[in-house]
């Protein structure tokens, strides 16, 4: 099974991993997560982060999940990649997190889509009529 970890800015990580927990039933194995506050040293982090992925990879992969491209957390994860051992997605919420822990079977590199896709496919406008997707303009 794949590993994840999440590394966000305060106790997102921490509150999206008992969301997970809340919608799939049971506490997800081999999940974790790494808080970054504003205090924080990134240099000092990357110890504790390298060795949470170290823990999480049991020779599958790990996917490191974070929730703001070109932030601190996500400058983190960026010294952690390894393609096709340790792949990295930025912007996680729940819809990623759901659709992640439900395809951990599949490759590393389809979580990665999976995830990608789970959290665009998460973001959608509704109202009392129903729910429009939004879909980028290609």
């Amino acid at each position: 099974m794949i590993g994840i970890l999440i590394i966000a800015h305060g106790e997102l990580g921490k509150s999206l991993m008992e969301c997970a927990q809340h919608v799939i039933g049971n506490a997800p194995k081999q999940l974790a997560y790494l808080v970054v506050n504003s205090h924080d040293n990134p240099s000092e982090l990357l110890p504790h982060a390298q060795a949470l992925v170290a823990s999480l990879n049991t020779g599958e992969g790990v996917l490191v999940l974070s929730d703001m491209y070109g932030a601190t957390p996500c400058n983190i994860v960026t010294q952690l990649l390894e393609p096709n051992v340790v792949e990295g997605v930025a912007g996680v919420n729940m819809p990623m997190i759901v659709r992640t822990m439900t395809y951990r079977h599949e490759s590393l590199m389809a979580l990665v889509e999976k995830a990608v896709s789970g959290g665009r496919e998460g973001v959608v406008h509704f109202n009392n009529h129903g729910c429009d997707r939004y879909h980028s303009a290609q």
